[in-house]
């Protein structure tokens, strides 16, 4: 009956994480930024004696939304333009389509795409009329994605409000020694969540404005919106620096065969800047991790959580390397049970006398 029970928990336990599973996924992306804003409000917190808690909070949670307003402003006043723009050229563009004119133009007479919708003019209708479901989907969708930055939001403001009553209660549970030790390896774990996040974004916001910057001088079109995607994208960690790479070249070769062979060459020495200088500098401090580990550890985390797998994995595998360097360090500072002699790991106790063996009075090697 005890194992009959135990097995009805864990499966009941399985389930209910299956079921929940978007709110668990909301409520580690909130930790991941309370662990990053923690910090923040400690600092204020200190600083300015007069500073409650919850006012401390508020302020550095008001300081972030500020910063990321800048950001998406810094992103959505060029999409608005080029949206704009794109609206005034859509005409145009389709005339160009029409007469064979064009970079558009000429790749759809060369590949005879024209030919090919004359041809399947009633199964495209069809696959037209079937756009209604997918429609409804993605409004849910951005339904679901609005009310869940929503309670990203709330969570993560009441973690890092209620932390420090959170961290002494579970630390309470433990003598002080035990308690001391998971507080150190806590706070190691948070400077490399910390480190990560804030050095990404760093990071993607230079290759966002780097991009943008070339694309604008070389007069390829859309440069706000390619560069917006560029900057996301660099986000993922490995490839998404080559994926934007793509489609920013693309672009700019359907401009004109100069724009490619610039932008082309500019991401060619970008990546070696960023992968040889920027993340060096700016992550190097925070998340010390084997390149090998890091590729390993994306792809483990891409099976099991997709996009947002690949973008945890790295803090993620910071924090597990953390935990068993420290695991690692205090088991190398024990004694061993029973004192060992020699490189076959002799017991002590069953080892020869030093007399007795070649070599006469040298005293066994313990470890």
């Amino acid at each position: 009956m005890t194992v009959i029970g135990l097995v009805l928990v864990t499966g009941l336990a399985l389930l209910l994480v299956y079921e929940t599973r978007q709110v668990l996924t909301w409520m580690v992306i909130a930790a991941f930024f309370a662990t990053a804003l923690y910090p923040a409000v400690n600092w204020v917190e200190h600083r300015a004696a007069w500073c409650r808690r919850w006012l401390a909070t508020l302020l550095v949670f008001l300081a972030f939304l500020a910063v990321l307003a800048g950001v998406i402003t810094l992103f959505v006043v060029p999409l608005a333009h080029e949206a704009v723009r794109l609206a005034d050229q859509l005409p145009g563009v389709a005339n160009d389509v029409q007469r064979g004119r064009g970079p558009i133009g000429s790749l759809v007479e060369q590949y005879h795409i024209r030919q090919y919708i004359a041809d399947h003019r009633e199964q495209l209708q069809g696959y037209a009329r079937g756009l209604g479901a997918p429609t409804l989907a993605f409004l849910r969708g951005a339904a679901t994605t609005v009310a869940g930055v929503v309670t990203i939001f709330v969570l993560a403001y009441l973690m890092v409000l209620e932390a420090p009553k959170l961290v002494d209660g579970f630390l309470a549970l433990f003598p002080e020694r035990r308690a001391e030790r998971i507080r150190r390896v806590g706070a190691d774990c948070a400077r490399s969540v910390t480190g990560y996040i804030t050095g990404n974004l760093l990071i993607s916001v230079i290759c966002g404005l780097a991009t943008y910057a070339v694309l604008f001088f070389t007069g390829v079109p859309y440069a706000g919106l390619i560069a917006a995607f560029v900057a996301i994208a660099d986000l993922i960690p490995l490839v998404g620096a080559t994926l934007g790479a793509v489609v920013a070249v693309g672009a700019a070769f359907l401009h004109s065969t100069t724009a490619g062979i610039v932008v082309l060459v500019f991401f060619v020495v970008y990546q070696q800047v960023e992968n040889h200088l920027l993340q060096p500098i700016i992550l190097a401090r925070t998340v010390a991790l084997n390149p090998l580990a890091v590729l390993v550890a994306i792809l483990v985390a891409v099976e099991l959580a997709g996009i947002l797998g690949a973008l945890l994995a790295i803090p993620v595998a910071g924090m597990i390397q953390t935990i068993a360097r420290d695991v690692w360090n205090e088991r190398q500072g024990r004694l061993k049970s029973h004192p060992t002699v020699g490189p076959q790991e002799t017991p002590a106790d069953v080892a020869e006398p030093p007399e007795a063996r070649p070599g006469g009075n040298q005293p066994p090697v313990r470890a």
